[in-house]
């Protein structure tokens, strides 16, 4: 009999450093309960999709659950084919801070840069 070799799966999205601070920053604080930090793509904002994140409770089936120093990431499993290959950052200056996305399979975004669309 062969033995079956598997190679681990890459995560759908690559954090940077700072993403993964602010990921450990944010479960320092976490509500009871939360098990994490999730991602998802809920259909908003003038160009049918936006990115979230949330606290979440409870781990789904179809999540992607990627273990980072801070704590765990999830990305919801109905948005990981709209995130493929993107990298996930936190940026701060003096007048914003955000998690910022750069998603190659976004077409277009409006121009707040709040939604995208695929």
């Amino acid at each position: 009999m062969s033995e079956v070799k598997t190679r681990a799966r890459p995560a759908a999205i690559t954090l940077t450093a700072a993403a993964e601070q602010r990921i450990a920053d944010l479960m320092s604080r976490a509500p009871a309960g939360a098990i994490g930090v999730k991602l998802s793509t809920p259909r908003r904002g003038c160009s049918g999709l936006a990115y979230s994140v949330d606290y979440v409770s409870e781990e789904l089936k179809f999540d992607e659950k990627i273990e980072t120093p801070g704590g765990t990431f999830y990305v919801d499993g109905g948005s990981v084919l709209y995130l493929v290959g993107s990298v996930m950052d936190w940026r701060e200056d003096d007048f914003a801070a955000g998690f910022v996305f750069e998603n190659p399979n976004a077409k277009g975004a409006c121009g707040c840069g709040e939604s995208f669309t695929v």
